[in-house]
């Protein structure tokens, strides 16, 4: 028995201390958008995790209620649903990486092309900031080394500042379009451009999760940069506008040359035989899911419409959420939200991040800005 052994089996009853990887004590904290708290005489509305309000389409509901051969693994290469995606998106399924929502297939990336290899200095992964808050977990679990941009005063990348970052030890690039939480998005002209400065060896991560509420006309179309560009990876999901985020279905694009080592990485039965068939159910009826956008895009235009006419003051608003830039007013504005029955996502003293919910939650979220002084861009 060796000497750890015996200090764990102490008569003292005392344990040695287990602790984790020291890379944990430098991570944030994922902070999921919490529920709203429950008011006397109000409904309650959570806007606080850019959720679709809106239910499945109804053959996804069948599609789920008919699943039941649940006591057996599904398919580890989602083979239905990357032939269905094959044909939907025009691109060849062995391009196709399904992953446990488009964070799973980030993840999976991360572990095949950025970490630390033994004896050498952590690789680098560059991304805007502030931009998705679980980058810098996946990124620091990886063993790779974050570096943040600061995002520019309107929300939007700063790919000039993104591209003097580019070292011999930047391995992964990140770009976020729509940038959650601050909603803009990057245009093909910008996107191309900044490859132009990128080098071949460098993996360019599109991640596209709010692209199918992107109205844009310039908007970067992320398949077609990658059909141009052997380095570019896009990531897509089917949590937002399909409102399938329960089920956890995303998956990447790239070229076989990538995608030959991302199956190596892949989580093994990461997409559920219940989540293929409802995102395959919800391709196939993607007419009846682009209505639901649809009308979730026509309640953030209201919204964006009627804080401009109270004065406020936000970035471009692409995705299903607006980011309401209040800086130390973050905190006050969240608790008067509450005191209203709605739950809105703070981040520090930066800024509030609202999502695009039911019409009389946003009716009530722009009744607040109302009557709230210390809006950004209203004077005081």
């Amino acid at each position: 028995m060796t000497t750890r052994e015996n200090q764990n089996t102490a008569g003292d009853g005392q344990s040695a201390a287990i602790v984790p990887r020291g890379v944990l004590g430098k991570l944030p904290r994922y902070a999921a958008g919490k529920p709203p708290v429950a008011i006397d005489g109000l409904q309650s509305f959570k806007l606080s995790s850019n959720e679709n309000p809106l239910p499945p389409i109804p053959a996804v509901l069948d599609a789920i209620r008919e699943a039941s051969a649940v006591n057996r693994y599904p398919d580890p290469m989602s083979t239905a649903l990357r032939a269905e995606l094959s044909e939907f998106l025009e691109v060849p399924a062995e391009d196709i990486v399904t992953g446990a929502g488009s964070l799973g297939a980030l993840n999976q990336i991360l572990a095949t092309f950025a970490g630390q290899e033994e004896g050498k200095e952590p690789d680098e992964v560059i991304y805007a900031w502030r931009s998705f808050e679980a980058y810098p977990i996946s990124v620091g679990l990886a063993g790779a080394n974050s570096v943040q941009v600061p995002v520019n005063e309107d929300g939007t990348h700063d790919l000039d500042a993104m591209a003097a970052a580019i070292n011999d030890r930047t391995r992964v690039i990140l770009l976020c379009t729509p940038n959650n939480p601050t909603g803009p998005i990057l245009t093909t002209e910008q996107v191309e451009g900044f490859l132009a400065k990128v080098p071949s060896d460098v993996i360019v991560v599109i991640d596209e999760a709010y692209q199918e509420f992107v109205r844009a006309s310039d908007a970067v179309d992320g398949l077609a940069i990658y059909r141009k560009y052997p380095n570019v990876m896009v990531l897509r999901t089917f949590s937002k506008a399909h409102g399938l985020a329960n089920l956890r279905v995303g998956y990447s694009v790239s070229h076989p040359d990538l995608t030959q080592y991302l199956r190596v990485t892949a989580t093994p039965f990461a997409v559920s035989s219940v989540a293929e068939q409802a995102a395959i159910a919800s391709i196939r009826n993607y007419d009846q899911v682009e209505q639901r956008v649809q009308s979730l895009v026509d309640e953030r235009e209201r919204v964006v419409k009627g804080l401009a006419e109270l004065g406020w003051d936000v970035p471009q608003a692409e995705g299903n959420f607006v980011w309401l830039k209040l800086g130390e007013n973050t905190p006050e504005f969240a608790a008067l939200a509450g005191e209203q029955a709605l739950s809105v996502r703070a981040f520090g003293v930066e800024g509030i991040r609202v999502s695009i919910g039911e019409t009389e939650a946003n009716s009530r979220f722009l009744a607040l800005c109302a009557t709230y002084p210390k809006g950004p861009g209203v004077a005081n």
